[in-house]
């Protein structure tokens, strides 16, 4: 039973990582932040924030179930 629970407690954490580590991909569209152009760097925080955003009502919504 304890091994089951600190399994979902890992694979939440793996997945929470590599769930924010494609956004940030994708948000960027690939590309090096050092080889973006100012406007794609802005455009790039603006999605990000976005999908910071879409995390965190995700969670209330998940909370007020």
């Amino acid at each position: 039973m304890m091994f089951r629970m600190l399994q979902r407690m890992l694979i939440g954490m793996v997945m929470g990582k590599v769930v924010t580590k494609g956004i940030d991909y994708a948000s960027r569209r690939g590309k090096d932040p050092a080889q973006m152009t100012p406007e794609e760097r802005a455009k790039a925080q603006k999605m990000q924030k976005m999908a910071q955003r879409a995390r965190k009502l995700s969670r209330i919504t998940r909370r007020l179930r």
